[in-house]
């Protein structure tokens, strides 16, 4: 019998489901931190392990040997690397991190295999200890996470819209029966593979969802069943996720897009919108409106979502801030 993670719904359950808005920035962080000490998805990963392994070498030994200890490659990491509040950004959750309650600290660095002495001021809560593991933190998020973070901040809006349409046209118990392979809706409950067998009694509380670029093959949860329930969970991501867009090859795509029917068939993304909604609401053929977005999508302004036979287009960080900028931009050019 394969082990199980298991979800217990209730009906109030049903209606407190929710999404992050963007990637959780310490959930990214120690996931990728899991990561680089794998071969796992090497197609997916590997040039971004070479391009962090070379920055990590600017960071001190001592941050890297303490992040790589909290976060193993294999295993459970300590619940107060990610707390709630990471969700308002990575400065609040760090602030978090540094004001875990010294009980928590020292249940969950003792559950640690072959924890090193330098644990123990930091599950004594010493001041300095936890400044250190904060700079630590920083100092990785800068070199292994930010700079991808406009990749990842589209990865996971094409999520978020896919599973909004979801639950528009399905409802939310259709919403959860959408995220299969990975995730299994057997009415009242939300199953996956897992390492271990664990279950989470919701109770009423509700349950966040958390799309995650780095986690990898199957959902991640919080070790303590009595924290607020969170559910983190793989995305599609395709090699060369992490390099962006071409911009040399981007910017003379962008002199493309200064006509009226790109213009208009952007802002028509701009709340997600599938390649045949697109020839719908602009008058035009399906090959049309997929070579439009297509032309969207490699100069860096779109993402695109297959699921079955429908792709979803929503704009990047990049193509959002387009659209600020030049409001109104398709009524005036040619």
């Amino acid at each position: 019998m394969s082990v199980v993670l298991r979800v217990h719904f209730t009906a109030d359950d049903l209606s407190r489901i929710r999404f992050v808005r963007e990637p959780d920035p310490l959930w990214e962080t120690v996931l990728s931190i899991t990561l680089l000490g794998t071969a796992q998805g090497r197609a997916v990963f590997d040039p971004w392990r070479a391009q962090v392994r070379a920055g990590l070498s600017r960071l001190q030994p001592s941050q890297v040997r303490v992040l790589r200890t909290l976060a193993p490659p294999v295993g459970d990491f300590p619940d107060f690397l990610t707390p709630a509040q990471a969700s308002e950004g990575l400065e609040p959750g760090i602030e978090a991190v540094l004001t875990t309650p010294r009980g928590q600290l020292r249940r969950e660095l003792e559950a640690l295999p072959g924890a090193p002495p330098w644990a123990r001021p930091l599950a004594e809560g010493d001041p300095e200890t936890l400044k250190g593991l904060g700079g630590a933190l920083r100092a990785y998020y800068r070199t292994a996470v930010a700079p991808y973070w406009p990749q990842m901040r589209a990865l996971v809006d094409a999520e978020r819209a896919l599973r909004s349409r979801s639950v528009l046209d399905d409802g939310s118990e259709g919403m959860l029966a959408g995220l299969a392979p990975i995730l299994r809706w057997r009415r009242p409950v939300l199953e996956a593979d897992y390492p271990v067998e664990h279950d989470i009694q919701l109770a009423g509380r509700g349950l966040v969802l958390v799309p995650s670029v780095f986690c990898w093959r199957m959902p991640i949860t919080l070790v303590d069943p009595g924290l607020p329930p969170v559910l983190v969970y793989p995305i599609p991501r395709v090699p060369g996720w992490w390099a962006g867009p071409d911009h040399t090859a981007g910017s003379r795509r962008l002199a493309n897009l200064l006509g009226p029917t790109r213009a208009a068939c952007l802002r028509l993304i701009e709340d997600g919108c599938t390649t045949g909604e697109l020839a719908r609401r602009l008058g035009m053929t399906p090959p049309t409106a997929s070579q439009h977005a297509t032309t969207l999508r490699e100069a860096g302004l779109t993402t695109a979502t297959r699921r079955g036979n429908t792709v979803l287009h929503v704009l990047t960080p990049l193509g959002a801030a387009l659209l600020s900028a030049r409001p109104g931009q398709d009524s005036r050019q040619g």
